[in-house]
């Protein structure tokens, strides 16, 4: 059984203060969950400060972003070394905001993630296609593309470092949101591409988690599906109240 799997994206929201008194009343409201694993992503400014005060609890921190090489002349970016060394367990990759806004390859995507996993840290690893790509018939085309490309010569082992979010890119901030039988459609074809790219054990251990519009009243028919592991949420995750119930998901 893949245990459930639930990570906040809080994207460029949130002052210090603002970030640790939503993550504090995340662990006040999420105390006692223990069968799913829970994680914040802020913004780079406050992971330091949201890591020391959410301490021990049973939540954990993912960065946004990274930059592929430890440490160099590459003025502003950060390196999963740092991100690990600020309290990171988790390094988002591949967002389709990064593909979209700022032009990321599949290849540089690629390197991020084999960065990430080499520091220890896990990698979600986002792919999805554009609404005009859906109309177009070439879903799983895309999705092909992004992870034969995002994944090349990463090596078995190295993927129990990988959680793999499906984002399509048209239900992002959107108020749309992929119907939980095309959600399905789209993680079974991933979970099918990981096992003929891997083998089948490894696909089926792996956790694919569904991105795009996630909210209280309709992650519980979303994690209801067989291949969905799970939720990265936006906007809702910058609600306390939002978050806890979309976290205590109730499958049917």
């Amino acid at each position: 059984m893949r245990r459930p799997f639930i990570a906040g994206n809080w994207k460029l929201h949130k002052t210090t203060a603002e970030a640790v008194t939503l993550v504090k009343a995340l662990e006040a409201g999420l105390a006692d969950v223990t069968d799913r694993d829970i994680v914040v992503a802020p913004v780079f400014t406050v992971l330091t400060s949201v890591s020391s005060a959410l301490g021990d609890s049973n939540i954990a921190v993912a960065a946004q972003n990274c930059f592929p090489e430890m440490q160099g002349a590459y003025t502003g970016e950060v390196s999963p070394l740092l991100l690990k060394d600020a309290g990171c367990r988790y390094v988002i990759v591949g967002h389709s905001e990064r593909r979209q806004l700022f032009g990321e390859t599949d290849g540089f995507i690629n390197r991020k993630l084999k960065a990430v996993v080499d520091t220890g840290l896990t990698a979600i690893f986002c792919v999805g296609e554009t609404l005009e790509e859906r109309e177009q018939g070439r879903t799983f085309e895309v999705l092909e593309k992004q992870l034969r490309g995002g994944l090349e010569n990463l090596l078995r082992d190295a993927m129990a470092r990988v959680v793999v979010a499906y984002e399509p890119v048209w239900a992002i901030g959107t108020g749309k949101t992929a119907s939980a039988a095309q959600a399905q459609q789209a993680h079974a074809f991933i979970r099918d591409l990981l096992s003929r790219l891997y083998d089948a054990d490894l696909a089926c251990r792996i956790r694919i988690v569904y991105g795009g519009s996630v909210k209280p009243d309709n992650v519980d028919g979303l994690l209801s599906q067989q291949d969905i592991d799970g939720a990265l949420v936006g906007g809702a995750s910058l609600k306390a109240e939002d978050f806890i119930r979309i976290v205590r998901f109730l499958p049917s």
